[in-house]
């Protein structure tokens, strides 16, 4: 019998910092780090970089719907970035870094809208919320040395400093949807 994935692509700033939590959420079946919703066909990162392709560095994951809600994802991606900042996640500046939820289908782009607009409506940010809902648009992978960055390199010091704190904060806050 063959699981039915979805599949869902988040902006949250550094790929490296949302990948390396969402490599560790049970019912997520794989994460790849890329660009999309930008203008350039197969960026380079070096184009994102500059700000000028209209990329975002985000994480597409491939999930089981019966081991973890679409909610439930987008409440750890509301957890471990700033969806407050426009175009920043902490020394990180620029469109590439954008908050971005990039849907796969019509229903989900519908119900992650919902999901914003609740979160909004909660209080829950002292300010406005700035993540885009938009439909994926040209998506490509991230070169290879980006993918599973953090695992690879646990000691470089991005990674102490910015994603393990990710790591564990997403850990002790939803444990129970953490892989053993």
């Amino acid at each position: 019998m063959s699981i039915v994935t979805q599949s869902l692509v988040l902006g949250g700033g550094c790929f490296w910092c949302t990948e390396s939590v969402f490599l560790q959420v049970r019912g997520v079946t794989q994460v790849e780090s890329g660009y999309s919703n930008g203008q350039a066909a197969n960026p380079t990162y070096e184009m994102v970089c500059t700000g000028t392709s209209g990329h975002n560095e985000v994480v597409r994951l491939a999930f089981d719907p019966d081991t973890i809600s679409l909610a439930e994802i987008l409440e750890i991606f509301f957890l471990i970035h700033d969806p407050t900042t426009l175009n920043r996640q902490g020394h990180d500046v620029g469109t590439q870094y954008r908050s971005g939820i990039y849907c796969t289908s019509p229903e989900q782009f519908q119900a992650a809208q919902a999901f914003v607009q609740s979160l909004q409506a909660s209080g829950d940010f002292e300010k406005p919320l700035v993540t885009e809902v938009l439909m994926l648009s040209n998506y490509a992978p991230a070169e290879e040395y980006h993918q599973n960055f953090f695992a690879k390199n646990p000691g470089q010091g991005y990674c102490l400093a910015v994603a393990a704190p990710k790591v564990a904060k997403f850990r002790k806050t939803f444990a129970r949807l953490a892989k053993p």
